[in-house]
């Protein structure tokens, strides 16, 4: 049975499947395709903790999933603008994960990550799989990983 490892941009899914299709991610949906394909050993979601009983509602339910929640502070800067990313904590996780895994799944449209997909797919072997909105997703990231599939009206709430 293979091994799997999910890392979920939590921001980047929410705000590309909103803006898209006006709708949320089913990540109940996501979780048993991807569990069809073998064991899931490691899975964490990267969110940005405003504190809300709305967001923590949300987190709850991906722990009931089965997702290691992974959160960082909500940062408002002087300047009106915000801060909330996870990229280099994700990339470090999936580079610590990797040795262990046959397969690793991105849910992510960021072109950041196209990189370090390659990276893992030569040094580690592993197949690579993304999951993202096709016309929000980076062509980079789609070209670098294994298999991209596309989040559309079947992986909608």
């Amino acid at each position: 049975m293979k091994k799997i490892a999910i890392f979920a941009d939590v921001q980047n899914i929410y705000y590309t499947s909103r803006q898209a299709y006006g709708k949320q991610f089913n990540y109940r949906k996501v979780w048993q395709l991807i569990k069809a394909q073998g064991q899931i050993t490691h899975a964490f979601a990267y969110a940005i903790d405003k504190g809300d009983s709305q967001q923590q509602k949300f987190q709850d339910v991906l722990k009931h999933i089965g997702f290691d929640v992974k959160l960082k502070p909500y940062i408002q800067r002087s300047d009106g603008s915000a801060k909330g990313d996870w990229d280099v904590g994700i990339t470090i996780d999936i580079m610590e994960v990797s040795p262990q895994v046959d397969i690793i799944v991105l849910l992510s449209g960021d072109g950041d990550f196209a990189i370090l997909l390659d990276k893992v797919k030569d040094s580690f072997l592993v197949e690579t799989q993304a999951y993202g909105v096709p016309k929000l997703t980076a062509k980079a990231l789609i070209n670098s990983c294994t298999t991209f599939h596309p989040i559309d009206s079947e992986l909608l709430l």
